[in-house]
């Protein structure tokens, strides 16, 4: 069964979009299992195809990702700002980010259209 990674936080209405797209995607994609991760978490293994789904600050649109440079860093102040990208720069700095694709959804984006054009895309990839 295929294994995709979702991000997000509930407690952020910005950033919790992915965890509310997540029985929608169930529902349409049965055959794919939807696992909520957090950056902070230790990852033991790393699922192929790697694939994560994210919200994106200043994207438009839905869009795949499948280069870190894609992403501008921000400055990593406290503790609470390692987030996701710190944690992929640094698995790919220790030569342990295998190729992988980030799924990203604007912050604006609503669930229906988010569902739909993340089914296409995972269709091309799965």
């Amino acid at each position: 069964m295929n294994e995709i990674w979702i991000f997000g936080n509930e407690n952020v209405e910005e950033d919790s979009l992915p965890l509310r797209l997540m029985p929608g995607l169930n529902k349409r994609l049965p055959g794919v299992q939807f696992i909520l991760k957090d950056p902070n978490e230790e990852w033991d293994a790393l699922p192929n195809p790697f694939i994560i789904i994210d919200t994106v600050r200043g994207i438009k649109e839905v869009t795949v990702f499948t280069d870190l440079d894609q992403f501008v860093s921000t400055p990593q102040v406290t503790v609470h700002d390692f987030d996701l990208g710190m944690k992929l720069r640094w698995l790919q700095k220790l030569g342990k980010l295998p190729p992988f694709k980030i799924i990203g959804i604007p912050f604006n984006c609503t669930p229906q259209l988010a569902i739909a054009q993340i089914t296409s895309i995972l269709g091309e990839y799965l």
